[in-house]
């Protein structure tokens, strides 16, 4: 058996401590206690139903870093835990040494996971009233897709977006696969899930918000409708676009200028753009 292949089985008092500091910290429920372990859990059995797995070097990195996340065990080629640059004995969670093909049974041979996954419990959930500071968010109108919507993610943690709101249903759950495409912007921005979005929008409007609609045929353009020091960038779904109660509660209808033969773009595309041009307005 090649070292990759051996488990690593820590102490309990060392981990169950761990394990309890880190969940206080994320305000969890108190750990274990120490000497009781749990059924062995082969790397290709599926998760918990109520746990996700990340994969992937940067979006574990993060998950392990952000004191939110709730972990549950680490597993890792040797290389990988090598480049993540971790102490072991520092980490919140077991940690098991496995070869790459026990992570490719584990996520599919489609998962492309550098050596690594974690399996953790999903974010807690923002709400709106907790958006008192924040000038810039983003709203996604049925963005279904978990590629696009990771990709958005990482844009808004670039330009300090500081929330996403989606809908509870036609919206995509956290996963790996989104997790992944967001490259750890996952832990960096607060994500909000509301019913009606309507009313969300509303919400925002009270709240000081300008709700900005992104639309081909807006009739104005984004930079010059831009106004006030708070701004929700509304983005719809893939070839839908906005829904019509959608259209009818934002504030303004903008487009993105674009002079090429090609006349609109992927949905992280624009919401990049979008992204650049609102911040360039508030100034920071």
């Amino acid at each position: 058996m090649s070292d990759d292949a051996k488990t690593h089985t820590p102490k309990d008092s060392h981990y169950a401590r761990l394990r309890r500091q880190h969940r206080e910290k994320a305000g969890g429920p108190p750990a274990s206690a120490p000497g009781k372990r749990s059924r062995p859990h082969h790397p290709g059995e599926p998760a918990a139903t109520d746990r996700v797995r990340l994969y992937g070097l940067h979006t574990v990195a993060a998950a392990l870093a952000n004191p939110k996340r709730r972990t549950h065990r680490l597993l890792a080629t040797r290389n990988a835990f090598a480049r993540l640059e971790l102490d072991e004995a520092s980490l919140p969670c077991p940690l098991e040494l496995v070869e790459p093909r026990a992570l490719d049974v584990a996520l599919g041979s489609d998962a492309v996971h550098q050596g690594v996954m974690l399996e953790a419990d999903p974010l807690p959930q923002s709400r709106l009233m907790d958006l008192s500071d924040s000038p810039l968010i983003l709203v996604l109108d049925q963005v279904t897709d978990p590629h696009n919507v990771g990709a958005i993610l990482r844009s808004a943690v670039a330009f300090g977006a500081s929330a996403v709101i989606t809908t509870t249903r036609h919206s995509p759950q956290e996963s790996g696969v989104l997790a992944k495409a967001a490259s750890g912007a996952l832990e960096h921005v607060a994500s909000i899930q509301v019913v009606n979005l309507a009313n969300a929008l509303e919400e925002l409007t009270a709240k000081g918000f300008q709700t900005v609609g992104l639309d081909s045929e807006g009739a104005e353009e984004l930079e010059p409708s831009l106004a006030g020091t708070r701004i929700a960038l509304v983005l719809g779904a893939e070839g839908k676009g906005l829904r019509q109660k959608t259209r009818e509660t934002v504030q303004v209808l903008a487009r993105l200028e674009m002079p090429g033969a090609i006349r609109s773009l992927n949905v992280s595309n624009a919401a990049a753009v979008a992204l650049y041009a609102a911040r360039r307005h508030l100034g920071s």
